[in-house]
């Protein structure tokens, strides 16, 4: 950990040993090394994850313990932060713990609960207030009211572009899938939106809106403007629609031949053919665009908080501004945090459409 006269200067690190009386200490270090230690096992999966889960619940001990040890008697302005050291471990257990599962190949239903258990398990630490003393947890609580308003701007972000993207891009895949001439025309220049770097994109949104607010009737009522959240939601839907037509094009083709023979031959219409047979078959696939759609747009949300569209880039920027460490991980820490759990719900979802049973025959 790293100890600071206040929360802007740097700190000086504090090895394991120093943090607080030995006694207090070593338990949580010795569960550091056990956790270490069954990680070397290369064929007892559960062990590795058993010791990634008890790796990181020493982590967190120290953390607790080692935090009200050095603010103790340091001054109103100390302030105590996760080292290096800290980070390190941080991934080594995460990426144990990411590698055991995937040698134990649980199914969607295990995965949820292992989700659910993780994400119990973070909110019951935080909040129990054992923590309360890092620094970052000092950012939150001076900037609460703010931090909830961020995290609701930074969801409407991410989830609404994915919804406009979803209701435009899904019609929109399904005609490119039967007009091939419309696909060759579409799909390249949803291609070239892509490759605009994301920062030029939002850019590049504020001029178009600032004409579009000033000469509209109504649309600054609506809120459309050269800044805010209007601009940071129109390039997220950009980036977001070639991810769903593509997906929404390839699964729809992933529809064996042979099934779509069937369905002409039982005398179905192609609409028909569509809602009953191509889309319940390429439904794994369409999922995985939007998979890809919600947690791009997760991390691409932070760049709003350049233009004024808040969530938690608002966060990072006045963290960089004011070189606060700490208020870069206010905002980075969360979106790094909704980033993995969407990504995790979302492969449950689509291994859950790939092992439903197929509709029987009427």
């Amino acid at each position: 950990m790293t100890i600071a006269a206040n929360r802007i200067v740097a700190g000086n690190g504090i090895m394991v040993w120093d943090l607080a009386a030995p006694a207090a200490m070593w338990p949580g270090l010795a569960a550091v090394v056990a956790g270490l230690l069954l990680g070397l096992s290369d064929k007892m999966t559960w062990a590795r994850f058993a010791g990634a889960g008890l790796g990181l619940a020493g982590v967190v001990v120290l953390l607790m313990l080692g935090a009200p040890a050095l603010l103790e008697g340091a001054g109103a302005n100390a302030r105590v932060s996760p080292s290096v050291g800290f980070w390190c471990l941080l991934g080594v257990f995460l990426l144990l713990a990411a590698d055991a599962l995937a040698g134990m190949a649980p199914g969607p239903l295990m995965r949820a609960g292992l989700l659910a258990m993780a994400l119990g398990a973070l909110a019951a630490v935080l909040w129990s207030g054992a923590l309360d003393d890092l620094s970052i947890l000092l950012e939150y609580a001076s900037r609460r009211d703010a931090f909830v308003a961020a995290t609701w701007q930074h969801l409407g972000l991410a989830f609404g572009s994915l919804a406009a993207a979803a209701a435009i891009g899904f019609p929109l895949g399904i005609v490119c899938h039967h007009q091939a001439r419309l696909r060759s025309a579409i799909l390249p220049v949803l291609s070239f939106l892509q490759t605009i770097p994301s920062l030029a994109m939002f850019g590049l949104m504020i001029p178009v809106l600032a004409w579009v607010g000033a000469t509209v009737p109504g649309a600054q009522a609506l809120g459309i403007a050269g800044i805010g959240f209007a601009p940071a939601f129109l390039a997220l839907v950009l980036y977001a629609l070639l991810p769903v037509v593509g997906n929404t094009v390839a699964g729809l083709a992933a529809a064996p031949e042979a099934a779509r023979e069937a369905a002409r031959g039982m005398g179905m219409t192609p609409r028909q053919r569509l809602w009953r047979v191509e889309l319940p078959l390429g439904l794994p696939i369409i999922l995985t665009g939007l998979r890809i759609v919600l947690v791009q747009n997760i991390g691409l949300a932070v760049i709003a908080g350049l233009i004024g569209g808040g969530g938690f880039g608002t966060f990072v920027f006045q963290g960089l501004n004011q070189t606060a460490t700490d208020l870069i991980l206010l905002g980075a820490l969360p979106t790094v945090a909704f980033a993995l759990t969407a990504a995790i719900f979302m492969d449950i979802l689509v291994d859950l459409t790939r092992t439903m049973p197929e509709p029987a025959d009427d």
